[in-house]
This record gives C-alpha cells, sequence and structure tokens, in this order.
C-alpha cells in the first residue's frame, strides 16, 4: 500500500492511494472514486468551520469528480486559517477562500 501526498496548497494536502504491486488488494472496491475529508481540531476548533471546510471540500471534488483517478483520495487540512482576517467561524469570506484554494488543489492534481 502507497498512499503519498499528490500535491499542497498553504492551507491543504491531497493524498492518493496507489497499489504498490498488483498482487496486494485495495481495501477498497477498486475502479470506484472515493474522496475523504480530514479537517482536525487542532487547525480548526470551532465546528462550525469544520464542518464549512468538509462542505467545501465535497462540492469542489464534485466539479472536478470527471478528472479524478478513481481511487481513494484524502483532502486533509494542514494548516489554520487566520483569525485576524477570518473573524466569524462561519462567514462568507472564508468559504470563499477555502473554496478557492481547494480550487487550486484539484487544478494542480488535474495538471499533473
Amino acid at each position: 500500500m502507497a498512499c503519498g501526498a499528490v500535491c499542497k496548497t498553504p492551507h491543504f494536502v491531497l493524498h492518493s492511494w496507489s497499489s504498490a504491486t498488483a498482487a496486494e488488494a485495495a481495501p477498497f472496491v477498486e475502479g470506484r472514486l472515493l474522496l475523504g475529508a480530514l479537517t482536525p481540531k487542532r487547525w480548526a476548533k470551532r465546528a462550525v468551520t469544520r464542518n464549512l471546510i468538509k462542505r467545501q471540500i465535497y462540492e469542489v471534488s464534485a466539479l472536478y469528480a470527471q478528472e479524478l483517478t478513481p481511487t481513494a483520495h484524502v483532502v486533509r487540512l494542514r494548516a489554520e486559517f487566520d483569525k485576524r482576517y477570518f473573524v466569524s467561524a462561519s462567514s462568507l469570506a472564508l468559504k470563499q477562500s477555502v473554496r478557492s484554494e481547494l480550487t487550486q488543489l484539484f487544478d494542480k492534481l488535474s495538471q499533473a
């Protein structure tokens, strides 16, 4: 089993499953696109913020579903959004910023 970071942005990293050997069985149904979202409490303290980020991950990934390889992918939040700029736990500015960065992440993946 090999699951490595495929691409990164300042706040997110995308990991993808790739089978190291043909004999190795995948822990999921082969040929299906699976997507997971990790938003640790360490980087997003409030549940409202974590849920907003997860919703954006799933919405943006749905736009890029045709371009993704049919395997397991995980998008992980790896840094906190600055509270000086995003005072509210769930604001339009935060939503737009998260969506913009996720679009960059999936654009990098589709170009690779």
